[in-house]
Formats: C-alpha cells, structure tokens, sequence
C-alpha cells in the first residue's frame, strides 16, 4: 500500500477495541489490521495548512499557517484557556464560529489516562475528545450553556485535581482503575461554594453512566521516545499499538495530530 497526501487528526470510532483510521487528504487508511505490521511514513518537505490549503514553511498550533493562525477563532487563546472567551465583549475573531462552537453546551468531565483529570467539551464531542486523550474512563460530571461556563468550573476543580495528561505515562500502560463516581462527589463538595459564587446559570449537575474504553495495542513501549518529521523525515516500524492521537511504533511513538498538514507518503506490507 503506498499513498501520498497531507497529514490530519485520526478518525476514531468508540468500537472495543477503538478503531482508528489515518485521513491523507480524503483518504482513510484502516489502521486497526495494520497491528503487528511494518509502516513507513516519509516527510515529503511540503507543508500545507488544514484550514486554507496554502503552503506554509512552518505549522502554527497543529496544523495553521501563520496567517490563519492569527485570523481564525479556533486558534484564538480562550481556545486552551476558556474562561479567558470575550464573545460576550463583541470582540470574537469570527462571531459565527463562536456562535457554532463556544455558544453551545459543554460538558466538565473527569477522565483517566495517565490518572484522573478534569476537562471541558463540547457537547458534541463525547466520546471523541476522551479517546484523543487516551482515556480508559471518562465521566461526565456537568453541564453547562457555554464554554466559557465550563472554562470557569474547570479552573474550579483544578485547583483540587489535574487538568493535564501526562502523555507518556499514558503512552506507556493502560491506567489504574479508578473509582471516578466517588471522585465527583469528593471534589463537588470540596468546591460547591465556590462554584455557587460563579453564580451560573442552567448549570446541571449529571448522573451519567461510566464510559469505558479499550485501544489496539499488542504491546506498550517501556521507553517513550518521540519521533519529529521536522528532525527525521522517514519514519518507520512495526506498528504496536494506537492511543490517543499516537502510533506506537517498535521505533518510538509519533503524535500524528501535532503534524497536521505535513505531506507524507504512507506504505505499509500489506
């Protein structure tokens, strides 16, 4: 199998184990049957961005050339940090996009992959926000009207939980079981009054069942070393495992999401 095209975030399904397919340009590469086989990814130099399609020297927040990087809303700061969104101030970069994408429920999760953390998404992102992050357990524990509502009770709970994956340790073994139900209700009551001083409104606290999720992996590396197209333009191995946005490859893992838009040409043994 040889194909050539430009890189972007894995296409998921919440199957047992989960189902990954690679994307160049509009082709899907069924990643799963590739377990135990050799794969090459070579770098061709070229670089486009997945917003516009213009060649670019360099990537700005995975994937965005420069121009698009400081024009668009997606790559705007309350992107990462949400509590920071000034839709309200009129001053959003692209009121429509806020409208499609901030102004819409969100959920404040707690997750498991390298150990429990606390995260936002949006409504319509469940359960893919979790297996990009390499959950093995996820649970939604809010909801709210907006994201900027759940950037404010993110940085709540944070100050009692993390709100970071350590990718390496999620890259190296499945996580501990952990009892996520009695989790929420711990750093509920640690932090209800100061949720109650956010004064938000529609705010629902939620009783969901437990996702649980399982990756195709034959075999975690013991040492994470990360491949870098911008280092080694040929990348190669026998394909390992899939979690998160990662190829575990015999040869080290490579985060495909953070080389989105990069050319590559793709060839495996069957």
């Amino acid at each position: 199998m040889h194909i050539i095209g430009n890189l972007s975030k894995m296409h998921t399904q919440a199957t047992t184990p989960v189902s990954y397919s690679l994307v160049l340009n509009d082709t899907p590469i069924l990643l799963n049957p590739l377990l135990g086989h050799a794969l090459s990814l070579e770098f061709t130099g070229q670089i486009n961005c997945i917003y516009c399609g213009r060649k670019t020297s360099k990537s700005f927040n995975q994937g965005y050339c420069y121009p698009c990087f400081t024009r668009l809303a997606q790559c705007d700061t309350c992107i990462v940090k949400p509590e920071l969104c000034h839709y309200a101030q009129g001053t959003c970069r692209e009121p429509e996009w806020g409208e499609q994408h901030c102004m819409q429920p969100h959920y404040v999760y707690l997750a498991n992959s390298s150990g429990i953390k606390v995260g936002i998404t949006r409504h319509t992102q469940l359960p893919t926000r979790w297996i990009d992050q390499g959950a093995t357990q996820a649970l939604p524990i809010l909801k709210v009207p907006t994201r900027h509502q759940s950037g404010l009770i993110e940085n709540t709970l944070a100050q009692h939980i993390s709100d970071k994956t350590q990718w390496q340790k999620m890259l190296k073994a499945e996580a501990d079981k952990a009892d996520l139900r009695t989790k929420r209700d711990e750093l509920i009551t640690l932090t209800q009054s100061d949720i109650n001083d956010l004064a938000l409104t529609e705010l629902e606290y939620l009783d969901d069942p437990l996702t649980e999720l399982t990756y195709p992996i034959d075999t975690y590396p013991t040492k994470v070393t990360a491949h870098n197209f911008d280092k080694t333009a040929q990348i190669s191995g026998i394909l390992q495992g899939i979690k998160g946005q990662y190829l575990l490859l015999s040869t080290g893992v490579l985060n495909i999401r953070k080389f989105g838009g990069y050319q590559v040409k793709f060839s495996s043994e069957i």
